[in-house]
């Protein structure tokens, strides 16, 4: 473990470190060890007493049994701890209001650098909620896009199998610590999105059970990952209307599916719709008008898919990963043409990219995906090879 992770652990065990009061002295310096041992006159004297307590605290070792327990928890388990001050911490997270400081990660941590779509619902779904989740979520992780939900029952879990099943990435964000799956029911539905090239995140510490208070926190950060979030059903109380509405405090698109005005689970999204949610009814709608910001991609996305779901739509993937010869290589804008001639025609990873220096990650995860949509390109457990 790094001195910024180790600084970081550290951190969320002092005693009146809060996490806000963390995020405003990182605005004071580059990262957790500038905290602990940058000198002080480096900082506004008005902080002095605060990181004179601090470093106090950190020589007293009381934290240590706290981070020896995590570090046994996560040592040879594959899990990634990323700190806000890591370039590996998502950009969007890392923008909004009370991001978490933290994140405890599994699996493909690319995927939180990529454009997601939040899909989410209530846990008490009818059988069309079930198949709009499922059949729209394929759709749009067969067109490059991540979905992300909370790998709770009913909704949630339809979106990840969706996603799954169009042979995309899913991340599953967890209101528990990422070693204590819940519900239990879904523990072979967490592996399955691990073994397909997939997320589990968290901002709990290991071992953390499921509270009731941790799931409005998780919500957040399903919002906050994503371009825009899609309530498929929800009753009027529900953990899907707050994440609706902290993606509107986080300026981020909210799309709700209407439906019956007898069914009660479709009154959360009618509530969403009278407040300003986009009602859509097609998928494509969605890819439209999240185009803005992705700079075109999401029209481009309309333009080669042959495939126009409607409500409850069986979702051919095949078709819609056909090239279509009205997306001419002319169109390309230039770093995407460049991008695509650095690839060739054989499999390459991110890695191999990246370490070309020609792109950033950030700007290749981009790119990418445009080309994919486009189909230029195809993915298959982040291998990217040219199609033509």
């Amino acid at each position: 473990m790094d001195r910024e992770c180790h600084y970081a652990l550290v951190s969320q065990q002092l005693d009146c470190f809060y996490p806000s009061i963390q995020r405003q002295l990182l605005d004071h310096c580059s990262g957790y060890v500038d905290i602990f041992e940058q000198p002080l006159n480096h900082y506004p004297k008005d902080l002095h007493p605060l990181l004179d307590n601090l470093r106090d605290q950190y020589h007293r070792n009381l934290w240590r049994p706290a981070i020896e327990r995590i570090e046994q928890h996560t040592a040879h388990s594959g899990v990634r701890i990323i700190p806000i001050t890591s370039p590996d911490y998502p950009d969007p997270l890392r923008q909004i209001i009370g991001a978490p400081c933290l994140l405890y990660v599994r699996g493909n941590v690319e995927n939180l650098h990529l454009p997601q779509i939040a899909v989410v619902g209530s846990r008490r779904m009818t059988r069309g909620g079930a198949d709009n989740a499922c059949a729209w979520s394929r759709y749009l992780a067969a067109g490059g896009f991540v979905i992300t939900s909370g790998l709770a029952h009913g909704i949630d879990g339809a979106a990840h199998r969706g996603a799954l099943e169009g042979n995309g990435k899913t991340i599953a964000v967890m209101a528990t610590g990422i070693d204590a799956i819940y519900p239990r029911a879904h523990l072979a539905l967490a592996e399955q999105i691990l073994d397909q090239g997939g997320t589990l995140i968290t901002e709990f510490e290991p071992s953390t059970q499921p509270l009731a208070a941790n799931f409005p926190s998780r919500n957040r950060i399903i919002s906050g990952l994503s371009l825009g979030v899609l309530v498929v059903e929800a009753a009027l109380r529900s953990g899907s209307l707050i994440t609706a509405r902290y993606a509107a405090e986080q300026d981020r698109e909210v799309f709700a599916i209407p439906g019956s005005i007898h069914n009660p689970q479709s009154r959360g999204c009618h509530h969403l719709i009278k407040q300003g949610a986009h009602l859509v009814e097609r998928v494509e709608e969605i890819v439209d008008e999240i185009g803005g910001a992705l700079s075109g991609l999401a029209n481009s996305a309309a333009r080669a898919t042959k495939v126009q779901p409607e409500l409850a739509f069986e979702f051919d993937s095949a078709s819609h990963s056909a090239l279509d010869s009205s997306t001419p290589q002319q169109s390309l804008k230039t770093d995407e043409a460049n991008l695509l001639q650095l690839l060739g025609y054989e499999p390459v990873d991110m890695d191999k990219l990246a370490a070309d220096g020609t792109f950033s990650v950030a700007d290749l995860s981009r790119l990418l995906v445009s080309l994919e949509i486009k189909g230029l390109i195809e993915s298959r457990n982040g291998v990217y090879q040219r199609l033509r």
